[in-house]
């Protein structure tokens, strides 16, 4: 009987590892078959490039070699999609740019070096149209550059200016017996007033008005440039609301059409020029760049070399995640960056809200060690502040867009009591033995002492003055004056470049410029080498069936944001407050522009 059940062991075990190399094979054969296919796929001519502007745009798209069975792509690189619209300007065969427009998900800075690129696809003299059935604020700070925009009949546009929501948490707290002890530098370090207040402190509104008007006034700057309608008569159309539908939206110039999906189709064959019993011939984003797979190096074959190091997320203690940036991980790739000889110029791209004070030190000093070797450039992206600003600033030239937000500059930390939770709520009492009189401290499940307390705030105090010390030697102004700019306030980019803290107001585009410059590199003589590397779908495969904490991280998160919907800002929010360990320099609440 041993016997037997041995061998149906053994033969199950074989049938598993037997299925198990059979799907492997079979994916490898799928990747090979889409090889081959996509280095003999051309464009037809006589084509219109489709971009489907419907999921959210991050600054790197991960490669997905194997179509529907590598789970689709979860986002939109914005280099891969400004990219393609780059080769789509200098394609005989791509004739015009059809923009399909619904819920554009990226923040405005994104959106800006998208547009940009659009407008100069136009220059070559080539067409944009856009199509929406409804149109957010953001999609049609897309659409607004289309030679014709089409509007659903009974759909609207969004345009009555920006707005900032944060939830805050102190009557949860509060219900469930849980007292947030905080400890901050700064009047505007408003990063925990979610957790002790239940609407925003004046000096918070004060920050919020004062960017969010910057930024929607940068955004109708644009708009108007585009639609060639004064800048003041769009401040009224949006501040007095006068948009509800598709025939104001027409009426007040905002949109050239009101049209159906298929009347789009007729005014591209009529451009094309396509019969009209035909098709007109249509390529998707993922088709033309194929799936968005950029190399990690484009450009000459020389052997000089800038490196692009994208650092995009929350800062993390050690190597962090694929969402997030890791303090270790990050300093590592800047290392590198700088002990490479054929680097000869780097531009550190930053969309990070910030996070730990102390991973964000260790990715500074990487910095400021290769600004006295090689040139160094900022690129800040939608987002770089408190911790994205520590990681920033120690670079040569610092370039942002006018809507970036950036600045706050200061720290803050977190202690919860959950005593009263435990006890008067879950019956949980504590007790403890020590051998000295602080052995416990920091801890969760008693008040801090008034001296504990002193202590824990000279701590951020500490960090606070070398914060604004670092950054008023990066700046080169004295300290007193930068800290006049810091306590935790946020700017917008061109707040920001009026305060010294930006220097040069641009794109991605225009930091590699000035870093080639800066490294006397001309256009044609150097590649660009992107950092850290990423994992090629058959690396994230393999880490998936091997438990890769990072990728099944990502899939959950996909997974609960389908199913949250509007509610998953505050599940972040929640989850963040969770992860946050030592002292912070983030960015107050989760900044969301509607």
């Amino acid at each position: 009987m041993r016997q037997f059940f041995k061998f149906v062991l053994a033969t199950v075990t074989g049938l598993v590892l037997f299925s198990a190399l059979g799907f492997v094979l079979l994916l490898g054969l799928v990747a090979a078959a889409k090889s081959v296919g996509a280095t003999d796929k051309e464009v037809a001519s006589n084509s219109v490039l489709e971009l489907r502007l419907d999921k959210p745009i991050t600054e790197r798209q991960e490669a997905n070699d194997y179509g529907p069975l590598g789970g689709g792509d979860a986002s939109i690189g914005l280099l891969n999609l400004r990219q393609a619209i780059a080769e789509a300007k200098k394609d005989d065969n791509i004739k015009g740019i059809l923009l399909r427009l619904e819920s554009v998900q990226g923040g405005l800075a994104s959106l800006t070096e998208v547009r940009d690129a659009l407008l100069d696809f136009k220059k070559s003299g080539k067409f944009v149209v856009s199509y929406s059935q409804t149109a957010s604020e953001k999609s049609y700070f897309l659409a607004s550059v289309a030679d014709q925009i089409y509007l659903h009949p009974q759909g609207r546009v969004e345009f009555n200016g920006l707005s900032a929501e944060s939830p805050f948490f102190k009557g949860l707290l509060d219900k469930s017996g849980i007292e947030v002890q905080v400890f901050r530098v700064g009047s505007f370090k408003s990063a925990v007033e979610p957790f002790i207040r239940t609407s925003f402190s004046d000096s918070a509104r004060a920050q919020e008005v004062s960017y969010l008007n910057s930024i929607n006034d940068d955004m109708l700057r644009r708009v108007a440039a585009s639609r060639k309608i004064a800048v003041p008569r769009l401040h009224t159309i949006s501040d007095s609301m006068l948009v509800h539908n598709g025939p104001d939206a027409l009426r007040l110039g905002l949109v050239t059409k009101l049209g159906y999906y298929d009347e789009v189709l007729d005014y591209l064959r009529g451009k094309l020029g396509t019969a009209k019993d035909k098709k007109p011939s249509l390529v998707s984003l993922s088709d033309y760049h194929e799936g968005g797979t950029a190399s990690q190096r484009t450009g000459s074959t020389s052997g000089k070399r800038i490196a692009v190091i994208y650092a995009e997320g929350d800062i993390v203690d050690g190597n962090g995640s694929n969402s997030s940036i890791g303090g270790d991980k990050f300093a590592e790739a800047i290392r590198k960056a700088r002990l490479d000889d054929k680097v000869k110029a780097v531009v550190l791209r930053v969309n990070s809200p910030g996070g730990s004070s102390l991973a964000s030190d260790v990715m500074y000093r990487e910095v400021l060690l290769t600004s006295k070797v090689k040139p160094i450039i900022a690129s800040m992206g939608d987002v770089a502040a408190s911790g994205g600003y520590y990681i920033s600033m120690a670079c040569d030239t610092i370039v942002a867009q006018p809507n970036t937000i950036t600045g706050s500059i200061g720290v803050f930390g977190l202690l919860p009591n959950i005593q009263q939770l435990l006890a008067d709520k879950l019956g949980i009492t504590t007790d403890r033995v020590e051998t000295g009189k602080f052995s416990d401290f920091p801890t969760i499940t008693r008040p801090l002492t008034a001296y504990e307390k002193q202590q824990f705030q000279a701590e951020i105090n500490d960090i606070y003055a070398d914060f604004t010390s670092k950054a008023a030697l990066g700046r080169h102004m004295p300290v007193e004056r930068l800290r006049r700019l810091a306590s935790g306030r946020v700017w917008s980019g061109s707040e920001a470049k009026a305060r010294g803290l930006v220097d040069v107001l641009g794109s991605y585009d225009a930091a590699v410029q000035l870093a080639a410059r800066a490294a006397h590199l001309s256009e044609g003589d150097y590649s660009i080498q992107r950092l850290p590397r990423q994992k090629t779908s058959w690396e994230r495969l393999l880490s998936r069936f091997g438990g890769d904490d990072d990728d099944q991280a990502a899939a959950e998160a996909r997974l609960i944001q389908s199913k949250l919907g509007p509610l998953y800002p505050v599940y972040r929010q929640y989850q963040t407050l969770l992860q946050m360990k030592g002292v912070q320099a983030r960015l107050p609440y989760e900044l969301e522009l509607k």
